[in-house]
């Protein structure tokens, strides 16, 4: 049985298809949301979703969430005497929502199409089929959450259609433009924040009650960030949610038996927010340069994730567009139900007309070089291989030369970013490449980048002289061996697991 996955920064969801349509599956707590929260109960066995959150408050070293924003990353982030990498945070959310539906459903799953932002690097997608990996799931798929989110919304439908996603969530920004037409979904153009999202907008509450605890009535800020911040944190979500409805949230707390209170306004959380509104602008006006589509051929904007009930999300997005946005599928779920389409696609059901799904490569992949100019050499200069938003998958070949006398390698050093400068793009790893010795300039080396589906990226060297080739994927500190993977596989087994 192969299932579909949304999994979020703040919740995670799973889908199935059934009886002609995809349905979210509950929890053994009868929800369809699973938070996206891991922590250690008091017996030391790992607890996953509402258990955990509500322990973030009165046991915050023994619970950790927004985990998902560390993926790719060496941090390791410590859980009582456990210590663990973000891809094996979320090995534990895989496995309690493949359990979920195994106990709800009475089959057994081995196969997920996982959702993951339209943005998330190669490190990040890879760490996420790891953490796939370490829950004993073959992620069959990684899918844009954008494009899983157009696909809830048209998959049964033969339309010709251009529609915008909009997809904030709880911990990153994605914007899609895609094109519908004769059963072909073709994703356009992707552009995106990966550190923007419904947390930010939390903090903005949070920052303004901290300096209300603090300025007016003289606390410690040492001792709320060291005591209290849980419990700080945990009202300021609930007044951000509160106020998507009503104008105003009495924001409280107890501390030292003391009550505070501030009544917090709409208005003010709008205010403050502005500067987190621009940032959502730029990869808006991005998304439609790339793509070369028109606001007025815009067919329909979707809004998609939690963080778009704010008022001012929909406000923002009418401005820009001069409609109102649609939302007539869930927020918070049409991601996973979109996931569940693409989960039977790839089992070929009758059940389902068939979509033909393309996406593109929402950076620019390409390696490091060295230029003259004026006689100087310049280097840290990005070479680009395939460029941002080319359908993919896709294969593409450059020819580099040496650049030295004697020259006995070639470091090809690939990064993914938008900067002619590598120093402020994103770097993936290093390939060295062995080539006959030789005046500089007098060795020739195709590299040929290929990107997949999944977004993840394969290098290939040639050296012209001799032909001689290397094929693999780019491997950096980023990367786990075998090993390493095996010794992550008996560590998770041996945990007691709630």
């Amino acid at each position: 049985m192969i299932i579909g996955i949304d999994l979020g920064t703040t919740n995670s969801l799973v889908s199935v298809y059934q009886n002609g349509k995809a349905s979210l599956v509950k929890n053994a707590l009868g929800s369809v949301i699973t938070p996206s929260v891991v922590g250690v109960d008091d017996e030391g066995r790992i607890i996953v979703g509402q258990p955990a959150k509500d322990r973030l408050q009165t046991h915050p070293e023994l619970t950790v969430a927004v985990f998902k924003r560390l993926m790719g990353s060496d941090q390791t982030i410590r859980l009582g005497s456990l210590e663990l990498k973000p891809q094996e945070l979320s090995s534990f959310l895989l496995r309690q929502l493949k359990e979920d539906v195994e106990a709800e459903l009475g089959i057994t799953v081995t196969e997920a199409i996982v959702t993951v932002p339209a943005y998330f690097n190669d490190l990040q997608r890879k760490m996420t089929k790891l953490a796939g990996r370490l829950a004993v799931i073959d992620v069959e798929r990684l899918l844009n959450e954008p494009t899983a989110a157009a696909l809830a919304y048209g998959a049964h439908e033969e339309l010709e259609t251009q529609i915008l996603v909009f997809d904030l969530g709880g911990g990153t920004f994605d914007v899609s433009i895609l094109e519908m037409f004769d059963g072909i979904m073709e994703v356009r153009s992707s552009a995106g924040d990966n550190r923007l999202g419904g947390e930010d907008f939390s903090q903005i509450i949070v920052k303004d009650f901290f300096a209300y605890l603090v300025e007016e009535h003289h606390l410690a800020e040492d001792t709320l960030r060291s005591d209290f911040l849980p419990k700080i944190l945990a009202e300021c979500e609930r007044a951000k949610t509160a106020l998507s409805t009503q104008l105003e949230y009495l924001l409280s707390i107890e501390i030292n038996g003391q009550s505070y209170q501030l009544t917090y306004s709409r208005d003010t959380f709008e205010k403050a927010a502005q500067p987190l509104l621009d940032r959502l602008i730029l990869p808006v006006k991005q998304a439609l340069t790339d793509s070369s589509i028109k606001l007025s051929e815009l067919d329909q904007v979707l809004l998609v994730g939690g963080a778009t009930r704010m008022p001012m999300i929909s406000k923002l997005v009418a401005r820009m567009f001069g409609r109102l946005p649609s939302r007539e599928v869930n927020p918070d779920e049409v991601v996973a139900m979109g996931a569940g389409y693409q989960a039977v696609l790839k089992a070929k059901d009758a059940q389902i007309n068939d979509v033909v799904l393309t996406d593109v490569c929402p950076f620019t992949l390409g390696i490091e070089i060295v230029n003259e100019l004026g006689g100087r050499i310049i280097s840290g200069v990005f070479s680009p291989i395939i460029e941002r938003n080319t359908t993919i998958p896709v294969s593409r070949m450059e020819r580099y030369y040496t650049t030295a006398d004697q020259q006995e390698y070639v470091g090809i050093k690939a990064y993914q970013g938008e900067s002619r400068h590598t120093s402020n793009n994103v770097y993936l790893g290093l390939l060295e490449v062995p080539v006959p010795k030789g005046e500089a300039g007098e060795q020739a080396i195709d590299v040929r980048f290929s990107y997949d589906i999944n977004g993840l990226l394969e290098v290939e060297t040639t050296v012209v002289s001799t032909n001689e080739k290397q094929s693999i994927v780019i491997s950096n500190n980023h990367d786990l061996s075998e090993d390493d993977i095996q010794k992550s596989l008996e560590k998770l087994t041996a945990m007691k697991i709630h």
